[in-house]
């Protein structure tokens, strides 16, 4: 890896930093904390959320009808979803461990935060709870191909377009010397790799 990608790399992880400390930030103004894993509002936002909740017949009937006829194809993918998750786990559970490659944990996509938001309805919290499902079984899916990709093909793309969690570790294309000398290097490089 080139030192100038390396600067970049570090300037990237000391911005994630930074974003993280916003968060906390954003935490703090909007009174909340998370505790054992779950949101816990200050009581008098707490009461403020229960109060611009919208009742859920307002919801339904205030809703146009295109967005209501549209909700069936929507939440009609959640059978060929959940067939991929399932795929994707066994395939990860059962190739994993040959070629040497650490598991992705899936609970470490699935976020599931947004019941606790006293201001969304049942079915706002049903919407948010499948996005969330579905962005997470994207994100979980991704890095799965992403860690396949370092053990078969660790090279980048000519047009520099495609990158995942792992692509940084990749050969520059059209380097023949690098990818004969380093492919098993990269095979086993996942100690960087966050579950």
């Amino acid at each position: 890896m080139g030192n100038r990608l390396s600067e970049i790399l570090e300037e990237i992880r000391e911005l994630e930093k930074a974003v993280q400390e916003e968060m906390r930030c954003k935490q703090e103004e909007l009174k909340y904390r998370v505790a054992k894993g779950q949101v816990v509002f200050e009581a008098e936002i707490a009461e403020l959320h229960r109060r611009l909740s919208q009742s859920l017949l307002l919801y339904v009937f205030g809703a146009r009808a295109a967005v209501f006829l549209s909700a069936p194809v929507i939440y009609s993918l959640i059978v060929p979803a959940a067939m991929l998750d399932a795929g994707m786990t066994i395939y990860q559970s059962v190739c994993f461990p040959i070629y040497g490659i650490p598991s992705v944990k899936r609970s470490s996509h699935m976020i599931y935060d947004r019941q606790y938001l006293a201001y969304l309805n049942a079915l706002e919290k049903l919407n948010c709870r499948y996005c969330s499902y579905m962005n997470g079984l994207f994100s979980y899916i991704s890095e799965i191909a992403a860690r396949t990709e370092q053990y078969w093909c660790p090279i980048k793309h000519a047009s520099g377009r495609g990158r995942h969690s792992r692509y940084h570790l990749f050969l520059d294309y059209g380097d023949a010397d690098a990818y004969k000398s380093r492919l098993d290097e990269l095979r086993k490089k996942y100690e960087d790799a966050v579950e």
